[in-house]
């Protein structure tokens, strides 16, 4: 059974994906956050098509914000690869602070624009 507060996420999550959308030359960076760790993903939604994805399970265990601030960098590494430069940030539904923030400064600190 599905908790009220996971239904609200979603209701967000539904109302910014109707307003996001993500091109080859600018993807969506959607950002999961579930208790162990935080996932990001760089998304064509034309070809609907994961292009560069990271996630905070190869970090530090110690500290959580400071492991998103790590898989915001290894993001923004990854997508500098690809030749990508500037996406769409996609909280997914979360507020803006804590991890889902440390995951956005780091992508930001790595060189992504959004």
């Amino acid at each position: 059974m599905i908790s009220s507060k996971e239904q609200h996420r979603q209701r967000r999550h539904q109302k910014i994906r109707a307003k996001v959308f993500g091109t080859d030359k600018r993807p969506r960076l959607s950002v999961f956050r579930s208790h162990v760790a935080i996932y990001a993903q760089l998304i064509d939604d034309k070809e609907a098509k994961v292009l560069v994805s990271a996630s905070s399970l190869k970090q530090n265990k110690g500290n959580t914000t400071e492991g998103a601030r790590q898989a915001g960098l290894e993001l923004a590494k990854a997508a500098k690869g690809k030749k990508i430069s500037a996406c769409i940030f996609d909280r997914g539904g979360y507020l803006y602070h804590g991890r889902v923030k440390a995951l956005a400064e780091g992508a930001r600190e790595g060189g992504l624009e959004f």
